[in-house]
């Protein structure tokens, strides 16, 4: 006798705790998906970027972004180097016409005349004018004071600091845009400076 009122309430103790369980599993499926805690408190560089901060501020950073890889308008067709010398910018564009990256950069002290280049010369590494050694060295104008124009990256990743009065014509970028210009601008390469 003893031993089956332990069994119904062995019997009994699994069925409640079988329907506790179905009871929490119910719950958890009619509840809405919230994020994740971490998600729901994003670092300062997250804010930065527009995330986190609802829908419109998320949307207003896209545009921003979009318009930044926005080839600019009466730039040439085909494959290019676009530099637009008031947005301090460069877009690499395939054969057809679309950007396949584009980045900032910062500018030399005399700009290039605006119109179309094509790629004169190009260097692994060398110096830069302002005595910083330099990599994937582009070049493409010289002016006729003797002013060569080209795009190159610092191999330490800074950017020049030339004097006010130096009249140079490189065009500095970050290591990595350096090295994806070096690989689409190949001698004879269309170079289009806008404004």
């Amino acid at each position: 006798m003893a031993r089956s009122s332990s069994g119904i309430i062995v019997a009994a103790l699994t069925a409640a705790a079988l329907g506790g369980v179905g009871f929490l599993a119910f719950q958890a499926e009619a509840a809405p998906d919230l994020p994740h805690p971490s998600a729901s408190s994003p670092s300062g560089k997250e804010k930065d970027k527009g995330q986190g901060q609802g829908p419109a501020a998320k949307d207003k950073a896209d545009q921003g972004k979009d318009a930044a890889a926005a080839v600019p308008a009466h730039s040439g067709t085909g494959a290019r180097v676009v530099y637009a010398l008031a947005q301090k910018r460069v877009w690499l564009v395939g054969a057809d016409g679309k950007a396949t990256r584009s980045f900032e950069v910062a500018p030399s002290t005399v700009n290039p005349p605006l119109g179309g280049y094509k790629v004169t010369s190009r260097s692994p590494t060398g110096t830069g004018s302002d005595g910083i050694p330099v990599e994937h060295i582009v070049r493409f104008h010289q002016d006729a004071n003797g002013v060569v124009f080209g795009f190159s990256a610092a191999v330490d990743g800074s950017s020049p600091n030339p004097a006010a009065t130096k009249k140079t014509g490189g065009i500095r970028e970050r290591p990595a845009d350096g090295l994806a210009l070096w690989n689409v601008a190949v001698n004879n390469a269309k170079v289009v400076v806008v404004p």
